[in-house]
């Protein structure tokens, strides 16, 4: 049994843990326990190992040493002083790294061990304290690393393999008492030296597998924070369906070309001795989940997955010489065996060879791939293209199901192509695009391949269907609070319907979370987002400023609220004409620029001006394409290679730039993102010396559906205070919209038909994409509940449209809701930003009005 790292980070998992290991001992099973580091620790022993050359490493270690404190005490243990020679142990380690200023794989190796050892030996404690007897055991006494010939010696250290044969020792050493449990580590073990290795990045499923096969187990269990694996990722596609069944030789495709769920060098050991491999949900430990086994489905030409890789990096050679001449290709691939480097997909043709190299794990940087092209430079002209992606479509029997794949391809009309494959093993087909087109892709594809599925053989519920069942113990209870003030939403739609309804108390609250940032000098509400007076007015009594993006913005603002202070107003066009730059400064607000043309073109209007500038930070993030605003296919922000001539012009016209800003997208939800803004906007300042602001910009994510995880804001506080530190001259702004104003949002929408279509049920409510069209632009999800239904309903599966005359117009698909009536009241959650701010009159229907919910006193 793997627990992976979030199933093993809290006490509250740990009480999970203890549960289902109670149930493997009521079965008459002796588990062998397998866990991996706390979540987001072998994370933070990375970035501590990279800073050490610095000396900048301490804080991480802090960090390291804090996390598993912290939940040794949650779990009321008194285990600080054997923790102690643990912690003893990396400080040393680092310690001695600094001095010399160098990590060499072996001590990587060491040190990331350190995150593993702990955990198990945390809830080894715990579960006898539980009363269930265990037994913590050092894995390294029984895994040892193959030695293999042509292996660097990085390679070596950081991504071994194991032998996995019977064993006598390892069944004595792991057998002991047969009501005892034994936990274990994953993701480590020891070669012919005695020293630590790795099995890679993930390689905790590969040392359960590993032991499985020494022990002859009855089955190998993968226990993690998703229920199995699906037909698409569910973070991309919440529609993605949970697959049954697969056979070891699909479920090690699917892993191999992107799925997360499950490391494919797991499948092999397993495959060899014949043991299923049942991937389980630690949150939902009855749910059966994906088993894998033998081939249960021979002759079945089926695609069962789509899976993506990003991060990968295209290598094409192009050579009249390839032609007719043995050997070239032979002499090409040695090249890349002699680097190191793994090559992913191929395609050739007489003049060309084009392969992918995976990023995610490889050993290799920026330099070994420099290298590679230096040495392949005789053979021809090579190119490279970094920020690839595969998406595969993965099954059995592909080339059999070719002519009812002829949809598909549409998919990829204006996706930029560079590269398809059809797999020699006939298990998928795979398309090289760009990065930042997966997510589209993806969920265009899904809806092609999948639409027609409900539950058989294969496939069973949805990824939402499965959350929505649970909806209050999978959203927080900022979330919910809708469910407290049901009677009031229901006599507020009783007047008139559709209407948004936004409730004061969360968007109060909202902004009480962003006032606590101790790092950030200043909010500002990004308008844009929802331009409600009253929203404004509350928000200005909060003390925050206000961006806007237009004059129609200022005007509006100004109207709302008369005597406002212009410095508390961004002003950011984009793409704009120069009398929209003039009226801006005639109003006194700050102007941020985001494109050179103005100062090359309208120099005057600039001269002796203050202004911002808006640059781009090259990566964008976000929950869609669409959302993300930074990188070449952005519109946003002045490119990085045009930042010298941007200090050219602002010093020959006299302007004065006393502030930088970037925005990377938007749904962020990981809390690393503005310290990386933070710190890129700082050392282009230094070159800058009248820059006294940082704006960061905004994207700070709400969670919107079951099973994400909320932005981390102290954690995003921290990171910022970290370059608040490091460059006190420079203050540091927000300008959040959605994070104001999303969750305080909802749309109530009043049944009027239902349709049946075969196995397709059908709900019409009173508005659609002319309120909402967040759905049908970026395949947004929102939550979806009947509000006039009493308890007792049963639920249905419908899909829930509007009145507008496009096949677009659909507000939720697969939806689980209490059985509709017409007249019924639906509520679609998490509407406040960019809701009726996007609205039309398309189709000459009026959108839904707004109102605000009072406070409660």
């Amino acid at each position: 049994m793997k627990f992976g790292g979030t199933s093993v980070s809290s006490k509250k998992r740990w009480d999970n843990v203890a549960e289902i290991v109670s149930d493997r001992l009521a079965e008459g099973f002796k588990p062998i326990v397998v866990c991996s580091a706390l979540s987001g620790i072998s994370d933070e022993i990375e970035k501590m190992l990279a800073k050490i050359p610095d000396h900048s490493y301490k804080e991480n270690l802090e960090r390291f040493e804090k996390r598993h404190l912290s939940l040794a005490e949650e779990m009321g243990l008194d285990a600080e002083a054997w923790l102690k020679e643990y912690f003893t142990q990396v400080a040393q380690l680092t310690r001695g790294a600094a001095l010399v200023g160098e990590v060499t794989p072996r001590l990587h190796a060491r040190v990331m061990a350190y995150g593993e050892l702990l955990a198990p030996a945390l809830g080894a404690a715990y579960l006898n304290k539980l009363g269930i007897a265990a037994r913590w055991q050092d894995v390294r006494e029984v895994l040892i690393v193959k030695e293999e010939e042509n292996v660097f010696a990085s390679q070596s250290y950081l991504s071994a393999n194991c032998y996995y044969e019977p064993d006598d020792n390892t069944l004595e050493i792991l057998s002991g008492n047969i009501s005892e449990v034994v936990l274990t580590q994953g993701f480590i073990a020891r070669n012919q030296k005695g020293e630590t290795v790795l099995l890679g990045r993930g390689g905790s499923d590969t040392s359960a597998a590993y032991l499985s096969a020494m022990l002859h187990a009855e089955r190998c269990e993968i226990w993690t924070d998703v229920p199995g694996i699906y037909s698409a990722n569910p973070l991309l596609v919440p529609k993605a369906r949970l697959i049954k069944h697969l056979n070891y030789e699909e479920a090690q495709e699917i892993s191999a070309m992107g799925a997360k769920v499950l490391h494919p060098d797991c499948i092999e050991p397993l495959w060899d001795k014949s043991i299923p491999l049942h991937i389980r949900c630690t949150k939902r430990p009855k749910m059966t989940g994906t088993i894998i086994s033998e081939d249960i489905s021979r002759g079945l030409a089926q695609v069962k997955a789509i899976v993506s890789k990003e991060k990968m990096t295209l290598i094409s050679l192009d050579s009249q010489a390839m032609w007719k001449q043995s050997g070239f290709v032979a002499k090409v691939f040695g090249c890349f065996a002699k680097h190191g480097i793994s090559v992913d997909l191929v395609s050739t043709s007489e003049t060309n060879i084009s392969v992918t190299l995976d990023n995610l794990e490889g050993p290799f940087h920026d330099q070994t791939i420099e290298s590679l092209m230096t040495e392949l430079a005789p053979f021809g002209r090579v190119k490279k293209k970094d920020s690839c992606a595969s998406i595969s479509l993965v099954g059995s029997s592909i080339r059999k199901i070719l002519h009812k794949l002829g949809d598909t391809f549409s998919v990829f009309e204006e996706a930029g192509m560079h590269m398809v494959t059809q797999a020699a093993n006939d298990l998928n087909m795979s398309f090289v695009v760009n990065e930042n087109q997966v997510g589209r892709l993806v969920g265009q594809l899904h809806q092609i391949l999948f639409e027609h599925h409900r539950n058989d053989a294969v496939f069973g519920t949805t990824w939402s269907e499965v959350f929505d069942k649970n909806l209050t113990a999978e959203f927080p209870d900022d979330i919910i609070w809708w469910r407290e003030r049901q009677e009031e939403l229901l006599a507020l739609a009783a007047g008139r319907t559709p209407l948004y309804v936004y409730n004061e108390e969360t968007l109060l609250e909202s902004v009480e979370v962003l006032l606590k940032l101790d790092s950030v000098e200043r909010i500002f509400y990004s308008m844009k987002a929802n331009p409600y007076p009253d929203i404004l007015r509350l928000f200005e009594k909060a003390g925050l400023g206000f961006e806007c993006v237009s004059p129609g913005e200022i005007d509006h603002l100004l109207k709302t609220i008369p005597g406002l202070d212009p410095q508390r107003i961004i002003f950011t066009p984009n793409f704009a004409p120069r009398s929209e730059y003039e009226y801006g400064f005639e109003q006194g607000v700050r102007i941020t620029l985001d494109n050179l043309f103005p100062l090359e073109k309208w120099p005057d209007v600039f001269r002796g001006r203050k202004i911002m500038v808006r640059i781009d930070p090259g990566k964008g993030r976000g929950h869609h394409d669409f959302v993300k605003t930074a990188g070449s296919h952005s519109k946003f922000g002045v490119a990085y290679h045009q930042y010298e001539r941007l200090k050219t012009l602002a010093k020959e016209n006299d302007v004065h730039i006393v502030g930088l800003h970037a925005h990377s997208g938007s749904g962020i939800l990981t809390p690393d993102n503005w310290r990386d803004v933070a710190s890129f906007l700082a050392s282009l300042a230094e070159d800058l010396p009248e820059v006294e602001t940082l704006n960061l910009g905004g994207g700070l994510g709400v969670v919107e559906k079951p099973g994400q995880i909320a932005l981390d804001m102290e954690k995003v506080d921290q990171n910022l205070q970290g370059v608040r530190d490091a460059f006190p001259h420079l203050k540091l702004w927000l300008e959040p919209g959605r994070f104001l104003v999303a969750q305080a949002g909802v749309l109530l929408a009043r049944v009027t038909q239902l349709k049946q279509k075969q196995n397709y049920s059908y709900v019409g409510v009173d508005t659609g994409m002319n309120s909402l069209i967040r759905p049908a632009l970026y395949g947004s999800y929102h939550h979806i509940i009947n509000l006039s239904a009493t308890e007792g309903r049963k639920k249905l599966r419908v899909n829930v449209v509007g009145p507008i005359c496009e096949s677009g117009d659909v507000l939720g698909n697969d939806r689980r809701i209490a059985s509709p009536k017409s007249g019924d009241v639906l509520l679609i959650a998490t509407v406040g930003a960019y809701g009726h701010a996007m609205s039309s009159n398309y189709n000459m229907r009026p959108p839904a009005q707004e109102t605000l919910l009072p406070a409660r006193k």
